[in-house]
């Protein structure tokens, strides 16, 4: 038997990057035009497209059953319309595969959902381990008014489904109303069942 090579990873507990990442993902809003549900807001802000998040990777481990990938993200405060910035969300490919985050600064939510549209939003702020369960769809809302960092744990077989959230979208929103941060029903999800 090869036996693979312990190593470790450093993150910068600073800013949540981690400096030698083997590969940096960087959403700007044109990468997630129609995933917002204000749609003639998007088109004002996407003249200055800016960047929503970025994923910071930590490894190459191979994509193997028993293995692990994990990362940080950083998503940036903003808002399109009342609608908080977002990561673009995904089911897993491999749909019993669950995933842990760990928030390392900054406040939002994890918003999951089922594949029948049912609901859940767990609130994150530093020290926060929020458990993804099989089959649940998933995206991270930034609601603070600084960056929202998280770890995130997975196998590393589980690979993505964004196309479902593309197509579908999510059953709910979180928008500011008031000053706060509120989970409201995406009326345009019904539509695209």
């Amino acid at each position: 038997m090869t036996y693979m090579t312990p190593f470790t990873t450093w993150v910068d507990l600073k800013d949540g990057t981690i400096p030698n990442a083997t590969m940096v993902q960087t959403q700007r809003l044109s990468d997630m035009r129609g995933l917002f549900a204000d749609r003639a807001a998007e088109a004002v802000l996407s003249v200055q497209n800016p960047v929503i998040y970025r994923v910071y990777n930590a490894t190459n481990n191979p994509k193997d059953e028993g293995q692990l990938l994990y990362s940080t993200t950083v998503i940036y405060p903003g808002k399109v319309g009342d609608e908080y910035f977002m990561t673009k969300g995904h089911y897993h490919a491999k749909g019993d595969r669950a995933e842990l985050y760990y928030c390392l600064q900054g406040e939002g939510y994890l918003l999951l959902q089922t594949p029948g549209g049912e609901i859940n939003a767990q609130a994150m702020a530093p020290g926060a381990a929020s458990y993804v369960p099989p089959y649940w769809g998933h995206r991270t809302v930034n609601t603070g008014p600084g960056n929202f960092v998280f770890l995130a744990v997975f196998p590393a077989d589980a690979g993505y489904d964004y196309k479902t959230i593309a197509e579908r979208g999510f059953a709910a929103l979180i928008v500011a109303r008031n000053g706060q941060a509120q989970v409201v029903p995406n009326p345009k999800y019904a539509a695209r069942r």
